[in-house]
């Protein structure tokens, strides 16, 4: 599989999605997909009101259960100055929430874990 912008080209096999092959896979793409959305998400939100984000660094790990995708877990960890934890807690789950893949997602549990640095 290759992408048209030639960003990625690679192994995408069923041994890649079911088994220990190479490669990539579906669930691990849409994971990819989310992490960088909601980190732009939240940096962008976060840079707008005046808290200038020094990292803002995500990962989604895609849950497949009986051939359904059911849920996304996003974890992030960012360093912001001049911002308080519980500040930083309201950004991150209105990120969650305006990220346009997580509406995409909307008809699975997406959970969150942030972590301010």
């Amino acid at each position: 599989m290759a992408f048209g912008s030639g960003a990625f080209e690679g192994a995408y096999t069923y041994a890649s999605r079911f088994e220990e092959g190479e490669g990539t896979n579906p669930e691990e793409l849409i994971g990819a997909a989310h992490a960088g959305c909601y980190a732009m998400a939240l940096a962008n939100e976060l840079a707008g009101d005046g808290y200038d984000p020094d990292r803002v660094d995500a990962s989604a790990s895609i849950h497949l259960e009986g051939g359904e995708i059911t849920k996304s877990v996003l974890e992030v960890e960012a360093t912001v100055p001049d911002i308080d934890a519980a500040t930083f807690q309201e950004y991150a789950e209105g990120a969650k929430t305006d990220c346009p893949v997580s509406r995409a997602l909307a008809a699975i549990d997406i959970e969150l874990s942030a972590t301010l640095r």
